[in-house]
């Protein structure tokens, strides 16, 4: 008789899930700006919130309108724009904590001075 091995992995994030061939050009991109602003600088940028959807954007609309690579890079424009968009991901969810408490304070101090 043989014994079945149990792993008990439902309800866990499957990273298994993950396309890793797209995967691999977004972190050929990471690569590339660590290698010429320095590792996460993006972290560094001012107004990052405005300037990452634009550079997102404008990474779709070069691959939209046929250009399947950056020039400068020589990358995927696709993978720029999800590097862009990871960028936006990542500031929002750390900011999210910060937010929401600013909010709960701007509403207290509403509900103490009767506005």
């Amino acid at each position: 008789m043989t014994m079945e091995g149990k792993k008990y992995d439902q309800g866990k994030m499957r990273y298994d899930l993950l396309p890793f061939r797209g995967l691999d050009d977004v972190v050929r991109v990471l690569t590339y700006g660590a290698d010429k602003y320095g590792p996460d600088n993006w972290r560094q940028v001012k107004r990052a919130e405005e300037r990452y959807p634009a550079a997102a954007l404008r990474h779709l609309s070069a691959y939209l309108q046929g250009e399947p690579d950056d020039r400068e890079s020589g990358l995927p424009h696709l993978a720029h724009a999800v590097c862009s968009l990871l960028f936006i991901l990542t500031m929002d969810q750390e900011c999210s904590d910060e937010l929401i408490a600013e909010r709960k304070a701007r509403e207290a101090d509403k509900a103490c001075n009767g506005s």
